[in-house]
């Protein structure tokens, strides 16, 4: 999800630029709600687990996307089934440029420790290789999406600001604990007028969440609740938001929104910080005592010791990041 989130401004740079030019994107359904967002921007769906898995299944899926005759083929994903894809697609073909190199001595040599290219340079990279030649300025957000009916009338009607926080991440070493998490919302929760709202997926997530909200008078849990679109609204109306290094975090950069981004044993400088946020905005773990962060680029593996690193950062400073705005 958050490869995805992170092509929105990519694409809104890109149709500034080229209004002329007709962009179509092919991904995962689930995936559909944050594209359609993009003016003018085609969405078609990849159905990778039904008659498209497999080998045969994408030269079945080629095979329907050859009657639109694309003069361009841009690969931001660069994985099998998109090599195997770009093998059956006739048109010029340009492809990511990931820094695998760059990012194993990232994360294997401690005195190579500096800021790479972001994946949304590189993903600007691929288009200028097709002979489009755009620069991001920082500013490509998506409008704010409307609330529903339904929204609007489970959402708190006071004007306090709305801080949204989602402590979970696709691995331990990037999610929060759960007494972590409580120890932050009381700090969040005490903050004069507002509302904290809580984001996450899964059963078991639904559940931690539920069970903290429920201590705090000012803290909504919305995992479980609500469709992802109508999520996605809320989080486009969100003051601030706290993510760990997850999707949730690069899904408010998409609308221009505050988000502060916490992070375990990854690192912003893999080149996966949101986009448009100050440095500022990325607390990460103090490096004197923990020095072979990053451990790896995706969060999955850690030495002995370090898998609670992300709980040592100090709660303060995350809060103090959203006092001083």
């Amino acid at each position: 999800m958050g490869d995805v989130a992170m092509m929105v401004p990519v694409l809104i740079g890109f149709k500034k630029k080229y209004p002329e030019v007709k962009v179509t994107v092919l991904s995962r359904k689930r995936f559909k709600d944050i594209i359609e967002q993009v003016p003018d921007v085609q969405f078609i769906e990849a159905l990778v687990q039904e008659k498209h898995s497999g080998a045969l299944g994408i030269y079945k899926l080629s095979q329907e996307l050859q009657r639109y005759s694309f003069d361009a083929i841009a690969d931001f994903h660069n994985v099998l089934r998109t090599k195997a894809l770009r093998l059956f697609l006739t048109g010029k073909k340009a492809v990511i440029d990931k820094g695998r190199l760059e990012k194993k001595r990232l994360i294997n040599d401690p005195t190579f420790f500096k800021p790479l290219i972001t994946t949304h340079e590189r993903y600007t990279q691929v288009l200028r290789n097709l002979g489009f030649e755009i620069n991001l300025h920082g500013d490509e957000f998506l409008t704010s999406l409307p609330l529903s009916t339904r929204l609007q009338d489970f959402l708190p009607t006071n004007t306090y600001k709305w801080i949204g926080f989602a402590p979970f991440a696709a691995h331990p070493s990037k999610g929060l604990s759960v007494e972590r998490m409580d120890e932050y919302l009381t700090e969040l929760s005490g903050l004069e007028n507002v509302n904290v709202f809580l984001f996450g997926g899964g059963k078991k997530e639904v559940i931690v969440l539920d069970k903290l909200a429920d201590s705090y008078n000012n803290v909504i849990n919305l995992a479980g609740k609500f469709s992802f679109k109508e999520e996605l609204a809320i989080i486009s109306k969100l003051d601030h938001m706290i993510a760990m290094d997850s999707g949730n975090g690069h899904l408010a950069a998409m609308y221009g929104v505050d988000t502060i981004t916490v992070w375990g044993c990854t690192h912003p400088y893999a080149g996966f910080a949101p986009f448009g946020q100050p440095i500022k905005n990325q607390v990460t773990v103090n490096r004197d005592l923990f020095p072979l962060i990053p451990t790896s680029v995706y969060g999955n593996k850690w030495p002995d010791g370090y898998e609670n690193a992300i709980n040592t950062i100090p709660i303060k400073k995350v809060i103090q990041l959203i006092v001083n705005k």
